[in-house]
């Protein structure tokens, strides 16, 4: 009886005792097994602490804006394991999905893969027998150590460096940095999208001899007086570009990254038609993602409060957030509901955000990483953190967190995917 795809990835999870461990040793066995074909034309690999996702999304809109076939991989998902792998900028199906699974556990024998390690194989795999023109591939955690890294890329991409997963990756962000600069190949071009560029990344990069660009020095972007922008790279000048939303220093920082790593592959991509065509395309979900209404009974109204869902999961993440809470048009009450992993920095995240919340409903996550959401609540009350409340599941937050709010009131819903996953759900929004 062949399994579902609920089964394979509850199967999955109990594979290797360890929810992470790093390493490439166990993925590079089985990828020598499975004989992988490279894209026609560009493997592309995005790390970063920040903005990876939706830096991803923007190279994938850009390639296929130029008649390219595309393969993208991305983690954690919302709402969906198949939100994870895309061909074309259509998630895959469940039964591509066993196939790959299939051909993956044959290949590993007795190879105790975890469950990232197992997802990055199939999705290798399947993009391999898709023989698509590129493959946009973003980094799960770190870089140096993660599965993704066991493919060779052609342009390296890194957005941001932040203090994050320090039990796995270094307690400071030139070690970090290091960390995330293994994705990097000798020869081979590679972008760094944020400014200044830490030192530990600099060092890295030259002892394994990348050519990288710097943002702000090598490529970037101006705002233009009339409300457009012009973006400068190593030959390629576009000028007088749409805004995108949100159009802040955090997105316009991703976008400009995207536009350098794809004028590394081929500077023709550049055209306007097919650039101006990706920065209108949707941005990916639950990024600052904004939505007038309510829920009563199920049922969805609109013009009652303000939902903002938005998967900001660490202090970087947090502090982008702030600003764009700022710079809405007007400062109304506002609710929070949070939850996190266990590794993430509570107070520095909850400083980010403690003066513009009135009340904050924590909730659980739905993961071996979960923090307790008790101790959450804790932290958060200490951080300064106004009206706290444990609330257990994120629907049952959700709910009292309706309950607890006005109409025209703000709710902000934030701190990992998978509450904001639940969120965009019980919104009805996916």
């Amino acid at each position: 009886m062949q399994r579902s795809l609920s089964d394979w990835l509850t199967w999955q999870a109990s594979l290797n005792p360890r929810d992470i461990e790093l390493g490439l040793e166990r993925v590079s066995r089985v990828v020598d097994l499975l004989s992988l074909a490279r894209p026609s034309t560009t493997v592309f690999t995005v790390g970063g602490s920040n903005g990876k996702g939706s830096t991803v999304a923007f190279i994938e809109r850009l390639c296929m804006a130029n008649g390219l076939s595309t393969a993208a991989y991305t983690s954690p998902h919302l709402v969906r394991y198949n939100e994870r792998m895309r061909l074309n900028g259509r998630e895959v199906s469940d039964e591509w999905l066993i196939e790959q699974f299939e051909a993956v556990d044959t290949a590993r024998g007795e190879t105790p893969l975890t469950f990232f390690e197992f997802g990055t194989l199939a999705a290798l795999h399947g993009f391999s027998q898709a023989r698509v023109d590129a493959w946009i591939l973003e980094v799960g955690l770190g870089g140096r150590l993660d599965a993704v890294n066991v493919i060779d890329p052609d342009i390296s991409v890194v957005t941001t460096v932040a203090l994050e997963h320090q039990e796995w990756l270094g307690d400071t962000v030139d070690a970090i940095a290091a960390e995330k600069a293994g994705i990097l190949r000798r020869g081979r071009p590679a972008f760094y999208g944020d400014e200044p560029m830490p030192e530990g990344f600099r060092l890295a990069a030259n002892k394994i001899g990348a050519h990288v660009s710097g943002a702000g020095i090598d490529f970037g972007y101006t705002q233009d007086k009339e409300g457009t922008w012009t973006w400068r790279g190593a030959s390629t000048v576009l000028a007088g570009l749409p805004q995108s939303p949100p159009g802040d220093a955090a997105h316009m920082h991703n976008i400009s990254l995207g536009l350098a790593a794809a004028e590394a592959c081929d500077a023709e991509w550049l055209n306007r038609p097919a650039v101006e065509c990706a920065l209108v395309a949707p941005r990916p979900p639950g990024r600052f993602q904004v939505f007038e209404g309510q829920v009563i009974e199920d049922q969805v109204t609109e013009n009652n409060r303000q939902w903002i869902i938005d998967v900001a999961h660490n202090p970087q993440a947090a502090g982008i957030l702030r600003q764009r809470l700022l710079a809405l048009d007007d400062r109304r009450p506002m609710t929070v509901v949070i939850g996190l992993l266990a590794d993430k920095q509570v107070a520095d995240f909850v400083l980010q955000l403690a003066d513009l919340a009135d009340r904050w409903f924590v909730c659980s996550v739905d993961d071996v990483r979960g923090r307790d959401a008790t101790e959450l609540a804790m932290i958060i009350s200490e951080a300064g953190g106004r009206n706290v409340t444990v609330a257990g599941t994120p629907e049952q937050a959700f709910v009292a967190a309706n309950a607890a709010s006005r109409p025209g009131e703000r709710m902000l819903v934030t701190g990992s995917f998978r509450v904001a996953g639940p969120a965009l759900s019980w919104l009805g929004l996916y």
